[in-house]
């Protein structure tokens, strides 16, 4: 039903192709948060600081993200060009060096975090009631961030051929395997001991592991023949390991940014509203990231199409796709906004019925003022795909910048008292202005219609000096735009 051959993706109906490619990634997006809702659900059962020692872990594990979106992300849009060009040996050549890229860069930073996941969580300025199981919970996911990171990566070379199925596929696999296991580590069956928040945390690795297993048979081309890794591909190639990283290190950085930003407004949560805060603002978090998976697969289906399109020297097609993907994501979001406006206490209590009365009225009220700007934050996504699938990825770098620092942050830092002094890696941020953890709230909403409008006033600037025209040309005369050019 969801097939699309290749021809499609460059000559048949922009719409249609372009939904046909996402629904597969949307699926495939709604499993992987699912996936990570098990954890919010049954600790939700456990306790209120279970839910706040997992949120807590939340923009860490992000930011150490940040690198896996180099590889990931960076090799996906050369191997979408190469697809567009015809030139497979390139793309299976794009792909192994790529993987190599996720391998090495996430142990570099996995390696540490692991050895000092204590002083982190304490230099966070957690409580001392969460930041031992905190630390315990990040120290088991990030340990097997290197193996995560090639799947991801091997997963996106999936996509990038506009075989999506594939990637849903692998990611049902993994989240039935944590469905099974997390309640089982969590609470204890039988012989396996009740293990709490790390019961958690090793249900997400053995779906991880699982995954990854999938994913790589997959490749060797068991079950699956649009995309197979050869022999003749193992190999490493500097100029290549470079390419990915140039295109791959601007949005590496957007996510660095963006997630720097999550992790010291977490401390801002903890010191204005304590407990309640940070489990409201887990809450928020968690289903915000669900709220979003429609515009990620859009995302993920338009960069793919926009750099087969500009491959294939089509560029008027590759702005239409950021066009057209922009208008239905926008439209798509307003109608979940008004969903999840009406519904906001009832999906407080579905996530974490044993929340404190505290906690669920500021859990309530962060989902309400979310709800209002999911069209902003949508649309933002598709906007970015038109500039990543040109290679302008440093575009998302600096957008980010401006969205979460000079925006988020700023306002943010509202929350806590005049007297307080922000403890996040010892950070003083003093003086506030003390209007409340709900500051931090207004701040996200804020800077997500901050951040759609200015991108999309650039975009519409951007296009009319003709950056499609010019990506097309050099993906003609090199096989990938020039990621430099920005």
């Amino acid at each position: 039903m969801f097939d699309v051959d290749r021809e499609a993706i460059t000559d048949g109906p922009v719409g249609r192709v372009l939904l046909l490619l996402a629904a597969p990634l949307v699926a495939q997006n709604l499993v992987y948060v699912a996936n990570a809702l098990v954890d919010t659900f049954w600790l939700g059962r456990v306790s209120e600081d279970a839910v706040a020692a997992v949120g807590l872990s939340l923009p860490v594990q992000s930011l150490l993200g940040a690198v896996v979106v180099v590889a990931a992300v960076g090799t996906q849009i050369l191997v979408a060009q190469r697809a567009g060009g015809e030139d497979d040996a390139g793309a299976r050549r794009v792909a192994v060096n790529g993987a190599l890229v996720a391998l090495g860069g996430t142990a570099a930073v996995a390696i540490p975090v692991v050895l000092y996941a204590d002083e982190l969580v304490g230099a966070l300025g957690a409580d001392p009631a969460l930041a031992g199981t905190t630390a315990t919970y990040l120290a088991i996911i990030v340990a097997v961030l290197p193996l995560g990171a090639v799947g991801d990566t091997v997963e996106n070379c999936f996509t990038a051929y506009g075989d999506t199925r594939a990637v849903l596929h692998v990611s049902v696999g993994s989240v039935l395997v944590n469905l099974v296991a997390a309640p089982v580590l969590i609470f204890g069956v039988g012989p396996v001991p009740a293990l709490g928040v790390a019961g958690a945390a090793l249900g997400t690795v053995l779906a991880g592991v699982a995954g990854l297993i999938h994913v790589l048979a997959y490749a060797a081309g068991v079950g699956r023949d649009t995309f197979r890794l050869t022999r003749d591909a193992l190999a490493v190639d500097p100029g290549t390991v470079r390419e990915v990283v140039a295109v791959g290190l601007p949005l590496g950085g957007q996510r660095g940014v963006s997630e720097l930003v999550r992790v010291l407004v977490v401390g801002l949560v903890a010191i204005a509203g304590g407990a309640a805060g940070v489990a409201a603002y887990t809450v928020g978090a968690r289903v915000s990231t669900l709220a979003i998976v429609p515009a990620l697969g859009m995302q993920q289906a338009a960069q793919s199409m926009i750099g087969q399109n500009l491959g294939a020297d089509a560029p008027r097609r590759a702005r239409r796709t950021t066009v057209v993907g922009t208008g239905l994501v926008v439209v798509g979001f307003l109608a979940l906004g008004a969903v999840q406006l009406l519904f906001a206490g009832a999906i407080t209590d579905l996530l974490a019925p044993d929340l404190t009365a505290a906690g669920r009225s500021l859990s309530v009220l962060y989902l309400r003022i979310l709800a209002v700007t999911y069209w902003a934050l949508g649309g933002t996504y598709t906007l970015l795909a038109g500039f990543n699938g040109a290679s302008r990825t440093r575009t998302s770098f600096v957008a980010d910048l401006v969205k979460y620092w000079a925006v988020r942050f700023p306002i943010a830092v509202a929350a806590v008292p005049a007297t307080a002094t922000f403890g996040a890696f010892g950070v003083a941020v003093a003086p506030g202005l003390g209007w409340g953890v709900e500051a931090v709230f207004w701040a996200v909403a804020v800077s997500n219609v901050v951040g759609f409008l200015g991108l999309g006033a650039y975009f519409a600037y951007t296009t009319r000096q003709g950056m499609f025209a010019n990506a097309a040309e050099r993906a003609g005369e090199t096989g990938s735009a020039d990621p430099a050019d920005d």
